[in-house]
């Protein structure tokens, strides 16, 4: 199995619909959120969109763009 390094691009000739990229997620400091791992927590820390750092009650984790598993509450 080999790994792609660039995405496939969408022809325009072709019977099929182009992929939809999925909607950017932002979060702010005081948000309630819930992941998929760590559960329930409040993001008490946000580094320009790139990351955002959660206080998950016994532990806090930096979770990195694009936030996958993460959602807001």
């Amino acid at each position: 199995m080999t790994n792609r390094s660039a995405p496939r691009r969408h022809l325009a000739t072709s019977p099929f619909k182009a992929p939809v990229a999925a909607p950017i997620k932002h979060f702010a400091v005081g948000d309630r959120v819930s992941h998929d791992r760590h559960g329930l927590g409040t993001v008490i820390a946000v580094e320009d969109q790139i990351a955002t750092l959660v206080d998950f009650g016994s532990q806090k984790a930096r979770i990195v763009s694009p936030y996958k598993g993460m959602d807001k509450l």
